[in-house]
């Protein structure tokens, strides 16, 4: 299936996770992918990716770039432009959790969710709407959470993050509707990731699951089943839409 050939997307916070299945799924749907990671520690991960997919016949190329830097983010979409010639979607996936009750929370920790969070959606949204705007365009998908919308205790940082970007994404698919540019956000609920491991030990794994209709933890490979949905053109007239990939859990 080849719902993206020869599209261009930019995934970031793609070494693992959610992002590296959203790489995958993108790559073997015939999109030529440029995706992120930022620590040094990420680099074999992000270069495992690369080897496993280059026998699909498209081009997969890691970008060592951190989104909560603008500067950072301009240089990446430059240097995508020129080796890609083009962006056609950009997966704003980049995100870290630093939990902490409120009276806990450190400023620090505050300002590094909000920067790796949303500022990192600003910051690279900024940076593709040029060349969507030239080409006409555009899919922009934005990762949100359901704890953007619902809140968690524990989680103020995060959950003022995610639902900044959900405010983010409506405001932007206004702006950008006429020139053909998309912009949407996915809301996972508990994906098994090395993000959220800790949640099913135990009694608090099992709390979480009493409160999912479906009764399990979502796959990575999920979101990226939807987010391949909003890259593509059978989304075409979808835009500012918040969806839930949560098992229920929003319900």
């Amino acid at each position: 299936m080849s719902l993206l050939k020869d599209k261009v997307c930019i995934v970031t916070g793609a070494a693992r996770g959610i992002g590296a299945a959203i790489v995958k799924k993108f790559a073997e749907s015939g999109a030529h992918v440029a995706f992120t990671y930022v620590s040094d520690s990420s680099a074999d991960k992000a270069a495992a990716l690369e080897n496993e997919l280059s026998n699909l016949g498209v081009q997969v190329k890691a970008y060592k770039s951190n989104a909560s830097d603008f500067a950072q983010c301009e240089t990446l979409v430059n240097d995508v432009v020129k080796e890609f010639g083009k962006v056609d979607v950009c997966v704003n996936n980049a995100g870290i959790s630093k939990d902490n009750l409120l009276l806990r929370l450190t400023e620090d920790q505050w300002s590094q969710v909000i920067d790796v969070n949303l500022n990192s959606v600003y910051n690279m949204t900024k940076q593709v709407v040029r060349p969507m705007m030239k080409a006409k365009s555009g899919s922009i998908i934005n990762m949100s959470s359901i704890i953007g919308i619902r809140g968690n205790a524990g989680q103020s940082s995060y959950a003022a993050s995610k639902a900044g970007i959900i405010g983010f994404t409506k405001s932007i698919a206004i702006e950008l509707g006429s020139r053909n540019i998309r912009c949407n956000a996915i809301a996972p609920g508990f994906i098994e990731t090395d993000m959220t491991h800790y949640l099913k030990e135990g009694t608090v794994g099992e709390n979480f699951l009493k409160d999912i209709p479906l009764g399990r933890f979502g796959k990575a490979e999920e979101v990226a089943n939807l987010s391949l949905f909003l890259a593509s053109d059978l989304s075409a007239y979808i835009t500012g839409e918040v969806i839930s990939i949560c098992g229920g859990l929003s319900i």
